[in-house]
Formats: structure tokens, sequence, C-alpha cells
């Protein structure tokens, strides 16, 4: 049933420029035959147009004549603050190229819902899309959708066919991995983010991959949702499975069972939690366990104790979606990825684990 879902289904512009290496506005100029695109390019275009029997739409064909100097952007999920933070920086560096930005903001991201949002922007003759997805949902249901204007898309994973700018977020949860097993920790939980996350999951792959490297067995993850009740929640439940008993003469210290040494929260407000949940059964951070979070927000200096994390500097990122879009519109022909790497912040929530 696959192979004939995928030979019924109608070819789109994204179809078009993945397979002639292109961008999707290089298309629409070779469909409006429009000058500045180079012979091959021209070439390689018309090729995949006849492979694929692509019949364009009518939005694809207007492509390149939209000069609104209006962006269109779309978040998704709640207002959270590495999304929050990155939809400030990237309205601040619209502006300061003299574009204007119309948002489209919805807590649930379902394909209706998604292409109402788009179509509403479109209407409103924007020259390109930014989408901030929380959830990865949100990503297959835009490319469904013939937009006729570039994509730029926050996403972290590696999917192919729009153009990317990200974070690494695999990446940052290896080095926070490398940063506790060279303190000494052999046993490392993971509080992982919502399922339906692309941020969470490449944070989970990369604490995995980690631990693999370094011959270590990784338990599975227990999910939250980016709160701290979620990381409180979940941070009981560590210590239930620890073992921890209490007696006559209050903390035990004595710990039977599976037992871990630090535990790497996927979010900062998910750690402030987990410390909450250990301190409550008498742990102390880190001279018991050590916890690192993701993010640092604002907030991570002053928690008791102050928390190791990976700095995410998400104003930077939405400059950087900015520029990355200024270079689409500019024709650039090739699928730009663009990725950062996020900064290890060495703080008080660490050390060595106890004999």
């Amino acid at each position: 049933m696959g192979n004939d879902d995928e030979k019924t289904r109608v070819a789109t512009i994204f179809d078009v420029a993945r397979l002639a290496g292109v961008s999707h506005q290089t298309v629409s100029r070779v469909l409006n035959d429009l000058p500045n695109v180079r012979p091959a390019t021209r070439q390689r275009v018309e090729q995949a147009i006849a492979q694929l029997r692509y019949t364009p739409s009518q939005a694809a064909r207007s492509l390149v004549t939209r000069r609104s100097r209006t962006i269109g952007l779309i978040t998704t999920g709640g207002p959270d603050y590495g999304p929050s933070s990155t939809a400030l920086g990237f309205n601040e560096a619209a502006r300061d190229a003299r574009y204007a930005v119309s948002m489209a903001s919805m807590l649930e991201s379902d394909p209706a819902s998604l292409r109402q949002a788009v179509e509403l922007l479109l209407r409103q003759n924007v020259e390109a899309i930014v989408l901030i997805a929380a959830h990865r949902g949100a990503l297959d249901a835009v490319r469904g959708i013939e937009l006729g204007v570039p994509l730029v898309a926050v996403e972290s994973s590696r999917r192919d066919g729009f153009h990317r700018v990200s974070i690494d977020q695999y990446q940052g949860a290896r080095i926070l991995v490398d940063q506790l097993v060279g303190l000494g920790h052999r046993r490392i939980v993971h509080l992982a983010g919502p399922a339906d996350s692309v941020d969470a999951l490449e944070r989970v792959r990369g604490w995995r991959d980690a631990l693999s490297e370094h011959g270590l067995v990784a338990r599975e993850p227990l999910v939250g949702d980016w709160t701290p009740a979620s990381g409180f929640r979940l941070g009981r439940e560590l210590v239930a499975d620890l073992g921890v008993r209490d007696d006559d003469d209050g903390w035990s210290g004595e710990r039977v069972g599976e037992s871990f040494t630090a535990v790497f929260a996927a979010n900062d407000q998910m750690a402030l939690g987990v410390i909450h949940a250990l301190s409550e059964r008498g742990l102390r951070v880190p001279d018991d366990v050590s916890v690192v979070g993701f993010d640092d927000i604002p907030e991570a200096e002053h928690f008791a104790p102050p928390l190791t994390t990976m700095r995410q500097d998400f104003p930077a990122l939405g400059r950087t979606i900015m520029s990355t879009l200024l270079e689409v519109l500019s024709d650039a022909d090739s699928v730009g990825v663009v990725r950062s790497v996020p900064q290890l912040v060495v703080r008080e929530s660490t050390a060595a684990p106890s004999a």
C-alpha cells in the first residue's frame, strides 16, 4: 500500500527542488522563465520537472514576484523559554533588516490548524515562512503543503527538503554526558522531554550514544513535559526506584537495588523539580547525586545549588534564522543547513560521585 501511495502522490515544488538540488525559489524562477538562473541549473530543474511530471500551482509560479517585505512566522507549542526567546531574536533581526513579521501562534500543531495558519499568511503575500515548532508533527504537516514561498524551519534533526537552522541538541547532550563521565559517574539517568519533541528526541539520542561510547548502560529514560512539576514527579520516582529508606534515626544513606549517581534532566525547569525531589528525601546535590540541565535559563545560576547546564543562545538563533532567510531570498541555489553547538556551563550542581 505504501508504494501505491507514493506512486499516486502529486509532486510538489519541494520534490522538484530536492531532486534538482536547488532552492524552491530557483524552481519558481525557471517556471516563470526569468533570468539570473545558470543554464546548467535551469537544465537540472527542467529535467526534475519532467521526471516527476510536476504541474506547478499558481502559488509556485508567483513565488518570485512577491516583494511585500513581510515574513510569516508560525510558532507551535506553549510559551516555553527557548522558542519564545528565539522568536523574539528573529523579530528583532527582521526589524533591523526592514522586514515586517506576521505571526501565527498555536498551542497544538494538527495539520488542519497549520494549513489554516499557512493560508492566512500566504493571503498576506509573505515572501517566506519561518516555522518554530515544538512538535515533530508540525514539520511533517507543513512539508505536505505547497507553500510557493521558501520555508526556514528551526529543526534539530537531519531531515532533508527545506532550509534548516538549529542548535545541535544531539551534540549538546553528548557534551553533558562526557562531562559527567569525566567526573567519574558511571550510572547516569535521563529525564527526557515530551516524546513528540524533536529536541527532546535528539537529546535522548545523544545521551544514549555517549553512554554507549563509554561502555556504559543506558536505562530507559523517564519522560516529562518540560515543567518543574514533571521533574519533581519523575525525581520522586527515581528516589523510589533507588530504594532509599528512612529509619528511626532519620536519613540512613543506605541504597538498595539499581542506583544512580547523576541525573541529566532534559531542561533546566525539570532539573529544578528533580533537585526539589532529591532534597525532599534528604539527598544532597551534588554530594549524593549530581544534576545537570539544558538551556541555561536566567534562573539557572540562582538554583540551590547553581545548575550545570548547556547554554543555548536563543537570541543568536533568531538572528541566524533571519540571515539564512535573506540568503534564501537572494536566490541561493542550495538548501541551507545551519547548525550551532551549545556551550557547557559548569556550576555547583555537579561533582565527582561519593564513595
